[in-house]
């Protein structure tokens, strides 16, 4: 193996355990520092998941010189700031998504990491996992036919009201951060469409007590080749879903769950001749994000997504709270 990368945390955020920490531990990088608003906060999330050391804020961590890659799991909202904060820093970022508040605000995180010339990539791990390699494996393989369809549904229970989420100014939503995935699985499938997806119509619910904040968006989209996509989320369902359907003009194909396939590995293929399911392996999604960031950094190794990428996303997320009614996220002012 090459060298481990030393990365940094910022926020002793709970998903970075699963996100982070936990494939760092499976794949032998180190995570060198972790800063928190609270010190005592970032002391004890150190001691609990074995970090190295505490830096004393988010600025200090990033000016650290042993800290070569920074991981960015804060509120939506810290996002944007944060990542240019690291890219000027001459840092590699890896980023959860949205990668900024807005597209306005993505664009300005593009020209960062262009500047900077290090790695930068939003952090959708789904891509990664065989689960959705495989969805795009039958629709290549021309086995369901031309793509007609295609329905990608995020939805959660709902948080508490006093979750971060929730926050108009720290740019939450259940677009921002649920139907960024459907969306973005949509986008993924260009290349057997004619090219990417624009979208036609979008409606959605504002979260009662929290204006501007959508609690549900469903956006319509249609690609160049005369396939549909219709990418939908909830962040107050009453369950989880996760699922993406591709029906094309032969069968279907069905992952129930492409965002978090180490709780369900199935892939469901559906023609003619019958159905059957196949199982693509509980391996956490993260680890081989994690692993692919990682060949990047080291070896140069190609990536799925980069800044571009990630400015597309924005501006279609942007696109779909205006035809909903909403207006894009504010930035962190």
């Amino acid at each position: 193996m090459s060298e481990p990368l030393r990365i940094g945390v910022l926020g002793a955020a709970r998903i970075s355990g699963a996100s982070l920490i936990g494939p760092a531990r499976a794949t032998g990088h180190r995570v060198v520092a972790v800063a928190a608003r609270d010190r005592a906060r970032a002391e004890a999330y150190a001691a609990e998941h074995g970090v190295e050391r505490v830096a004393g804020s988010y600025a200090e961590l990033i000016a650290d010189p042993e800290v070569e890659v920074v991981y960015n799991p804060l509120a939506n909202g810290l996002h944007g700031p944060w990542n240019l904060a690291a890219l000027a820093a001459g840092k590699h970022v890896l980023s959860e998504k949205p990668l900024a508040s807005n597209a306005e605000e993505a664009a300005e995180v593009r020209e960062a990491a262009a500047k900077a010339g290090t790695v930068f990539m939003e952090a959708f791990h789904y891509l990664f996992h065989p689960v959705t390699r495989r969805l795009h494996e039958v629709l290549a393989s021309g086995e369901i036919g031309e793509l007609r369809h295609v329905e990608a549904m995020v939805a959660i229970q709902a948080p508490p009201d006093t979750d971060p989420r929730w926050s108009l100014p720290l740019a939450g939503g259940a677009m921002m951060d649920l139907g960024c995935y459907s969306l973005h699985a949509l986008r993924m499938l260009a290349p057997w469409a004619g090219g990417a997806p624009r979208l036609v119509s979008a409606r959605g619910g504002q979260r009662a007590g929290a204006p501007g904040v959508d609690e549900w968006l469903d956006a319509d989209l249609a690609f160049p080749d005369g396939a549909t996509g219709s990418a939908r989320c909830h962040m107050a369902y009453d369950g989880l879903e996760m699922s993406c359907r591709i029906i094309g003009s032969r069968g279907a194909v069905l992952a129930p769950n492409f965002v978090l396939p180490h709780r369900d590995d199935r892939v469901v293929v559906r023609t003619g001749d019958g159905e059957r399911t196949e199982r693509l392996g509980t391996r956490s999604s993260y680890t081989y994000q994690l692993e692919a960031f990682a060949d990047r950094v080291r070896g140069g190794a190609p990536l799925p997504l980069d800044a571009d990428d990630a400015v597309a996303t924005m501006t279609l997320i942007d696109a779909a709270y205006r035809a909903a009614g909403f207006e894009p996220r504010p930035r962190v002012s």
